[in-house]
């Protein structure tokens, strides 16, 4: 159901506060950080937040509808969102991603980049701490939901920091890397734990496995063919940033943004268009969308499309025109 409640904003400098923190754990803040990372860092550090984002939200969002917790009662609480409603409460996948990616960012760059410690760890505490709270603040999650996903993320995150550099070796070279980076993730998509009711969790989990496969992919494909790390105009903590770098950064940015919506676009558009000539529904059929046989092939396509084309696509038109 969606949410009906009235409610009154009487302090705006939270409500903004929050309402921005919620999106750091939504599409908006994966499909922009991400890329940008892996266009204007370094490719190490985007491969093993990625690596470790789809694992760690995998096993949120399954852990979701196999524990079916309920999300806290509206009222006394009030909801501030209405699309994650429909799913159950523990654990929060939001702190789960915040806490991820942040100290997965943290740990991937300390040794890299000169930043004193101090400060990178308090950026990851604050970043994932303004999630959680979000989360609280907009009545979609109770403490023990918030406390929990980000325990279990950080356990996932030491379980996986010793395997980091053979998996990222194996995904590298490895000549079964392509078929297993899409084949995996698809059985996993397809035998999704079934609800007695639709949740966007199934289809939200085969849009991030789906961005994950394609991603894998295109660091496979880079990697055979040698493709470039970004140069000296990226940005590296610690260092100051010119307004020559800066300018280098943006324009990698948006065109490198701009390319990934319109593939999106594009990619689903076709897809949705194949899939309703061969199961006759129109393309606005919500409830036709969510049908196993059309959400899971027609996301995941559409954000392994996605994920391929920010990994391979963008940086070779970055090289083409001069951007470096």
């Amino acid at each position: 159901q969606g949410c009906t409640q009235k409610y009154i904003v009487k302090n705006y400098f939270y409500y903004y506060l929050f309402k921005f923190s919620a999106a750091l754990g939504e599409e908006i803040f994966y499909i922009t950080f991400l890329p940008f990372t892996y266009w204007n860092i370094d490719h190490s550090v985007s491969r093993r937040m990625i690596i470790v984002w789809s694992i760690v939200m995998y096993i949120g969002q399954v852990s979701k509808d196999i524990l079916k917790w309920p999300r806290p009662l509206s009222p006394p609480v009030v909801k501030l969102e209405m699309r994650t409603n429909a799913e159950y409460g523990m654990p929060s996948t939001h702190a789960m991603a915040a806490t991820a990616i942040s100290f997965s960012f943290f740990i991937a760059t300390m040794n890299q980049y000169k930043y004193p410690f101090e400060l990178g760890l308090a950026a990851a505490f604050v970043f994932s701490t303004l999630v959680c709270l979000s989360r609280l603040y907009t009545g979609m999650h109770t403490v023990l939901d918030v406390i929990g996903g980000a325990l279990i993320s950080a356990v996932l995150l030491v379980l996986l920091y010793p395997a980091w550099d053979t998996i990222d070796h194996l995904l590298l070279t490895s000549p079964f890397c392509p078929l297993f980076s899409i084949v995996v993730p698809l059985v996993l998509c397809y035998n999704y734990p079934k609800l007695d009711y639709y949740s966007p969790t199934r289809g939200d989990t085969t849009t991030i496995l789906g961005a994950a496969a394609g991603a894998t992919v295109g660091f496979w494909l880079n990697n055979q063919y040698s493709a470039s790390a970004p140069t000296g105009t990226s940005v590296q903590p610690g260092l100051p940033l010119t307004s020559s770098t800066m300018v280098f950064v943006l324009a990698r940015f948006f065109t490198g943004i701009l390319v990934v919506l319109l593939t999106r676009w594009l990619t689903k558009s076709v897809v949705l268009g194949v899939l309703g000539y061969r199961y006759q529904f129109p393309m606005g059929d919500l409830q036709a969308r969510r049908r196993l046989e059309v959400e899971v092939p027609y996301k995941f396509v559409t954000y392994s499309c996605v994920g391929l084309t920010a990994t391979v696509l963008v940086p070779l038109l970055h090289q083409l025109l001069g951007l470096m």
